[in-house]
């Protein structure tokens, strides 16, 4: 089913969002306008309600500022116009091609884990390297659905008693969320964020010696076959128009080390492992 971005939020004056994206960027009236090749006045006048954008335009703003495309629609409707970014699920046989995509990444990149979320962290789609890895989860309910990747990963029943560097990893996950929510306001992703605060880290976490050369966070995951090491990256679609589309990640996780990649082609060689196990 597509629908234009479910339960809008009711209408406030155009120039409070344009306000508030902006301070949100840190920028002036004049950064702006600048960015946006437009006059201050013009965009004072737009801001204070004394001059009326035309859809193009306040578009243009919201792309200058970065606006995420599901705050784009009340933008749109608080200026008298119509939302036009839709905002499907992910099964809609509009989003076959994407989702066809994910399903590539994912099974292209095994034996090594690989996961897709959604813009709270909630998995999507995982490819058959990860469920050997959550076999140690102590709370199997952390294991239904819907599953938040950081949730399971830090939570003191979850990943983190088998996370070697707990305590860098988790300062570079919540760094991460601290951006994410600086980027989109997200009050869902402020809650969670005060939960995973909150969660205790043992005393005895200590951030390892390696750095990998200064170069990326590593995640150092114990397992009854020894030390598991990754660094991650994080794909997104490069050119969007659907809510649902651009709010989609995948997590990629490579191994930084040869023994690392050696136990994890084991492993699959092992066979497929159960979730539930």
């Amino acid at each position: 089913m597509t629908t234009l971005t479910a339960a809008l939020p009711k209408s406030r004056p155009l120039g409070d969002f344009l306000r508030d994206w902006r301070r949100r960027r840190r920028m002036s009236q004049l950064d702006l306008a600048l960015e946006a090749d437009i006059s201050q006045r013009h965009l004072s006048f737009i801001e204070s309600g004394r001059s009326a954008p035309s859809r193009d335009m306040l578009l243009h703003l919201a792309e200058r500022l970065g606006v995420p495309l599901r705050e784009r629609n009340p933008m749109l409707i608080a200026a008298g116009f119509a939302p036009v970014f839709t905002e499907r699920k992910l099964d809609d046989p509009a989003l076959a091609p994407a989702r066809r995509a994910i399903d590539m990444v994912l099974k292209g990149h095994e034996p090594f884990p690989a996961l897709a979320i959604d813009r709270h962290w909630t998995v999507v789609a995982m490819n058959a390297a990860l469920p050997p890895l959550l076999t140690g989860v102590e709370d199997k309910s952390l294991l239904e659905g819907p599953v938040n990747a950081l949730r399971l990963s830090l939570h003191p029943q979850g990943l983190a008693p088998d996370i070697a560097n707990l305590r860098e990893w988790r300062d570079h996950l919540l760094e991460r969320l601290h951006q994410q929510i600086a980027a989109t306001g997200d009050p869902v992703l402020r809650r969670l964020l005060d939960e995973l605060a909150a969660y205790p880290v043992p005393e005895n976490a200590q951030k390892p010696s390696r750095d990998f050369a200064g170069i990326a966070v590593p995640m150092e995951l114990r397992t009854e076959r020894g030390l598991l090491s990754f660094i991650s990256t994080t794909t997104v679609f490069g050119t969007p128009v659907d809510v649902t589309l651009s709010e989609l990640a995948v997590e990629s996780f490579f191994p930084a080390n040869d023994e690392t990649a050696r136990l994890l082609r084991e492993m699959a060689e092992a066979g497929p492992s159960k979730i539930s196990e």
